[in-house]
This record gives structure tokens, sequence and C-alpha cells, in this order.
């Protein structure tokens, strides 16, 4: 990562990251046959920018992108990106004209949806099951009725379906029984929607864990989210692939400064100093989507060394331990990495948290600025600013 002077605060991508595990993922879902693999970069790309995340997968071998909304597909078309592009997360009143007119597929979870669909048509749109999420997708009691319409719809011109799909709860937990289940209702779907004379181009339900841990849920293509930007989709269990972190959240220290032993840090005063020490101000606080929860359990890097955040973290700024020593203001300060050099990664800020390193990543923005960089080619792109995506997954 070129050592530029950066602003108060930043987000560093590194694209050729994300280029490289897609090209390990693909490799890895197509070992028995060719598997295609869709890129997720909905959420603005997890945080790491979407357009930028979704030409860096592209050039790593994606053949699909997979967003949630019409405004994301939208966007990338603005963006430049012309293959093939599925949302599916839609509202009532969304503009599937538009998404048609763009190319983009769109994805019906129920019969209303998929004449809604059609009647901006023809259009190119896939069907969602549940089949044992219950969330998005239509009920096992509505699907021959629902492939039944799909079909009329077809047989009318007004829509070609591409694609049947489905979206695992559990595969992070391999040993889950829903993850049998769920399987084995998919494959009782697709079963169905052959016999109502359907004959879609893709069957997919695998998402980043399951195309990993479950082979034979990877059917003719695998929706690869998180894995893509180098962050475990089951920590604990997934073995060592050399999935690399893409993503680097770097600041300057403000300043240092000394404090007596029994002082107290921070709002509430929530830690107390055991003896004299230093600390460090980082101009970094929840409003930038640092979790406030981070206070007094997670750590930064600074000179080589883990540095704990003391004290609640503030919506601004947080405050963290330099065990005596008294760095210069505009000292790097690291808060996630690759860990390399031993900084903390997503992974684990999520533990310190409780949470997922999706929600780590994705919640990043606020006044941090975005600067996406190549380690293939040392190509540094210009900053913009970055915005929250929140959870999903």
């Amino acid at each position: 990562m070129p050592d530029l002077v950066p602003p108060r605060a930043e987000i560093v991508v590194d694209v050729a990251a994300i280029r490289a595990n897609v090209r390990l993922l693909k490799d890895l879902v197509s070992t028995e046959r060719p598997v295609r693999l869709m890129a997720v970069v909905k959420a603005d790309g997890y945080g790491h920018g979407m357009a930028e995340a979704a030409a860096a997968a592209r050039s790593g071998g994606a053949d699909w992108l997979g967003v949630a909304t019409i405004e994301e597909a939208l966007a990338l078309r603005a963006a430049g990106d012309r293959g093939p592009l599925l949302c599916w997360l839609s509202a009532p009143g969304d503009d599937f004209a538009a998404a048609v007119a763009a190319d983009v597929e769109v994805t019906a979870y129920t019969v209303a949806e998929l004449d809604a669909i059609a009647a901006a048509g023809p259009a190119r749109v896939q069907l969602k099951v549940d089949t044992g999420l219950s969330r998005g997708g239509a009920v096992r009691a509505e699907w021959e009725t629902f492939f039944a319409a799909a079909a009329a719809h077809e047989s009318a011109g007004r829509v070609r379906v591409t694609g049947v799909w489905s979206h695992f709860a559990a595969s992070d937990e391999p040993a889950h029984p829903a993850n049998d289940q769920q399987e084995a209702a998919f494959r009782e779907a697709l079963a169905l929607a052959e016999q109502a004379g359907l004959r879609p181009d893709l069957a997919h339900l695998a998402n980043s864990a399951a195309a990993i841990l479950r082979p034979s849920s990877r059917f003719d293509l695998v929706r690869c989210g998180i894995a893509a930007y180098g962050l475990d989709p089951a920590p604990g269990v997934t073995p060592r692939l050399g999935l690399r972190p893409a993503m680097t959240v770097r600041a300057r220290l403000v300043m240092s400064k000394p404090v007596a032993a029994g002082d107290g840090v921070s709002y509430g005063h929530t830690w107390h100093a055991e003896r004299d020490t230093t600390v460090g101000v980082v101009p970094l606080g929840y409003a930038d989507g640092i979790p406030r929860a981070a206070g007094n359990t997670a750590s930064v890097w600074v000179e080589d060394s883990l540095r704990p955040v003391r004290g609640r973290v503030c919506m601004d700024q947080l405050v963290v331990d330099l065990h005596g020593e008294l760095p210069a203001p505009g000292t790097e300060v690291v808060l996630l990495g690759p860990g390399d050099r031993g900084e903390p990664t997503a992974q684990d800020w999520a533990e310190a948290v409780g949470t997922i390193s999706y929600e780590v990543v994705t919640r990043l923005g606020g006044r941090l600025v975005r600067r996406h960089v190549d380690s293939d080619t040392d190509a540094t792109s210009t900053t913009s600013e970055a915005t929250t995506g929140g959870d999903v997954r």
C-alpha cells in the first residue's frame, strides 16, 4: 500500500485482493465440473466500493454480479458494467421497466411480483423459492402456482425464466440440520419447476460458506459475497484457502498525552488507568461506523504494537492505550487490515464486539475517505467519500 499522507482517516481497498479472491474461489468450486460464480457487490461492495469491487471481480473471472436493489443494478450499469447482473430485492412500485431496459435480470418472490415484472417485459426473471430461511421467496405451499404462473408468462413472451434459486440459513454451520433440509427442498423445487415446463439456465443455492464447505450445493452457480473480499464466511470452520482481506482502515494520531494512575478515560470513566501510562486520540468514532461497543474490547495497531481501545468510543474519536509511549501527532494508526503485520483484522473486531465481519466492513463510512489501490500494478485511484452500507449477507 503506497504510504501516501492520508486524510484524517481512510479506507484503503486493494482491488488486486478482490481479483485474486474471486479467481481462487472460482477455481475451488470448479474442481469437478465448471461452476459459474456470481460476485455479490451489494451494499456498496460490502463497504469496499461497488463499482471498483465489481470491476475487480469481473477481471478475476466472475461470470455474474449480484446486488440487492434495482438502484444498485442501475448504478453498476451507469458505471459501465455490461455483463450478466441479477438483483433480488424489490418493493412495491419499483421500476422494473428501468431494470429491463438496462438488461438487468430481476427476481420474483410471488405471483403478484411476477405479474408486475411481466407487465414491464419482456423481462429476464429468476424465481426465488423459500427453502427454510423464512425470508424472501415463495413458500412451499405456493410453488406449483408460482411456477405455473411463470410458465404462462413465458409462453406468452412476457418473461424468460433464466434461473431458480434459494438461500441457506446456516451454511456457516456445516452440521446444522437445516442445510440438508434446505438442499432437499431446493431439489424438490427444481423438479416442480421442470414439471411446470420451465427450463431455466441456472439453479443456484450456495453462498460463500456453502460454496466452500458444501460441494453438493454448488449446482450451476455459486454466489460469493464476503469471501470475495477476503473475509472468512465461517470462522473456525473454513479451511485455509489463501483468501486475502482487501480492506485496510487507517488514521493519523491526533495527539498523545500522559495519564496518571487512577485517571478515568472517556465518557463515563468506564476505564481507569491502573498505573501511569499514556493515551492517544484517534479521529474516528461511531459516526464513522466504529462500533461503540468496541470500548475496552478492541485494539488498534500503532508503531508495530497492538494498542487497546480505552473507555467508550465517542461520536468522532476514540482513545487508545500507548503503554507509556508518546508517538508524534500524525503517526499512523491501523484499525484493521489483512493482519500481515499483526494488525487487527475485521474478524478480530467482529469478535471483540460480538458481531460478524460483514457488519464491521459494511457499516464503515461517515467521514472516512475511500481509496482504491492495485497492489499488482501499484496503481492508486482518486479518493471518494465512503458510504455506509448496512448489515447484510
